[in-house]
């Protein structure tokens, strides 16, 4: 399997061995059509002053000073290039080789290539010249003309290739010398700085390990140094280790409180079915116990059925478009109200009721707000004192429904109101004492509302408990 850092470091490298592959080539090309241009130059200087030379030292047709052969001579020694001069017909009358007498003397150029020379002015050819030289060679003729145009013959300058290779071989290698050294530090530096920024991935990696053998509080160190995207990467990492360590403690706690919760219920049962079948408990009061029995069982039922609710509400991460419609909320909280008349009634409680003339439509689950409504009134009629005051009240808000419903009775401690929505969480702390719930009202109402994308709220304040909830407000 390859790592961050070998598939980086390798990507890095061979980018960099192409680019000073291709910087190599194409440098090259320009340092050699560099020389070739400067040794033709040089062999255009040097014809250009033959030339001048044998016009000058010309008497009656023939080239014959001593001085204009030493002149050749010694131009052919300073320049380190051959000249041959050519009269009108090809032939070749003296060579800078040997001025008084050179084997060359009396061989002839080509018709063609004398031609050439006379017809352009010049020529700039690369190659070998055939029974004057057997390597390849830079070739520049110029013709040698008088002042009246009259043409004397062609001066030939050429200089071996291989000289200028020479130069062009030594640039090349010391190119491929630098090259070399270029790509052994890149290669160090490529190495440090990759294994540098892989460094993070691994600890992440094996932060990640960690946390998934059990380590919940495992997390990644996030320092200065690191890149932004790093950085980003780890603090994503780090929040969803902190939720999944929240969900896991969540799931822990939730099953703490259900083996805690099904304990006493399921040992009550157990232990009065046990007491009529076996005899200790006498048959005039075995009535009694299967009443007991019979609470109990209706009380795990609806613990099991609030489960499924808010099993389904999660599952559903919100409630679907068809699954909504337009209702009165007004209509509805009015239904509920009047199936907790025979518990008001029989505690005394005083019920204020504040809505609007006109009805107050939502859109919206209509059994899910009904159950919600349900809920925060049966916690208020359980919660309120005898001959207390039990109130609804409904108002509109720019495009919300704002539905209360509050209470009198015992104030709600403050570093208590952060947890009135959690999961078998009860105000009272003897959980066995309160035989009435599981502590799962006021969860599966915060459930139902966020489900709807609304909001609920608790105050508790001067004796008066009061929950608010929003839902949206339609035509």
């Amino acid at each position: 399997m390859k790592t961050t850092y070998s598939r980086t470091f390798l990507t890095a490298t061979v980018v960099l061995l192409l680019a000073l592959l291709m910087v190599g080539i194409f440098l090259r090309a320009l340092l050699d059509d560099y020389l070739t241009d400067n040794a033709f130059d040089r062999l255009k200087q040097d014809a250009q002053v033959i030339s001048d030379l044998a016009v000058a030292y010309y008497a009656e047709d023939t080239v014959s000073s001593m001085d204009f052969l030493i002149n050749l001579d010694i131009a052919g020694q300073v320049s380190e290039a051959d000249a041959v001069i050519c009269d009108g017909q090809g032939q070749i009358i003296l060579c800078s080789e040997d001025p008084l007498g050179c084997d060359h003397q009396g061989l002839a150029v080509g018709q063609d290539y004398l031609n050439k020379v006379l017809s352009t002015g010049s020529s700039a050819d690369t190659g070998v010249i055939q029974g004057l030289y057997e390597d390849n060679r830079f070739v520049y003729g110029m013709p040698i003309r008088l002042s009246d145009g009259k043409v004397l013959g062609i001066v030939i300058v050429s200089q071996p290739v291989t000289a200028t290779k020479a130069v062009l071989h030594k640039m090349t290698d010391l190119f491929i010398l630098l090259s070399v050294l270029v790509v052994l530090v890149s290669v160090l530096i490529i190495g440090f700085f990759v294994n540098k920024q892989s460094n993070p991935l691994r600890h992440m990696a094996k932060t990640a390990r960690a946390f998934g053998h059990g380590e919940l509080d495992a997390r990644v160190e996030i320092h200065d140094d690191y890149t932004q995207e790093v950085s980003e990467l780890a603090l994503a990492f780090n929040n969803m280790a902190s939720s999944l360590q929240k969900s896991e403690y969540q799931r822990q706690e939730f099953v703490a409180n259900v083996s805690h919760e099904l304990k006493t219920p399921m040992t009550t049962i157990g232990g009065y079915i046990d007491g009529i079948l076996d005899g200790t408990i006498p048959p005039e009061k075995a009535r009694h116990y299967m009443q007991i029995v019979s609470d109990e069982t209706k009380r795990l039922s609806r613990l099991v059925r609030s489960m499924l609710d808010i099993s389904q509400l999660q599952t559903e991460a919100g409630i679907p478009e068809e699954k909504k419609t337009r209702f009165d909320l007004e209509e509805a909280a009015g239904q509920v109200l009047i199936t907790f008349e025979q518990k008001i009634n029989s505690k005394g409680v005083e019920v204020e009721v504040e809505m609007p003339e006109h009805p107050v439509f939502t859109f919206a689950n209509q059994d899910y707000v009904t159950q919600v409504i349900y809920n925060l009134l049966d916690n208020a009629v359980k919660f309120c004192p005898t001959g207390g005051t039990l109130g609804v009240r409904i108002r509109e808000g720019g495009s919300k429904a704002y539905i209360s419903i509050y209470n009198d009775g015992e104030t709600i401690p403050p570093e208590e109101l952060p947890l009135v929505f959690d999961r078998f969480h009860k105000i009272d702390k003897s959980r066995s004492q309160n035989r009435d719930g599981w502590g799962l009202g006021l969860y599966i109402v915060k459930t139902i509302v966020c489900s709807h994308g609304e909001n609920i709220s608790v105050s508790s304040r001067n004796g008066r408990t009061e929950f608010t909830f929003t839902m949206p407000l339609v035509i």
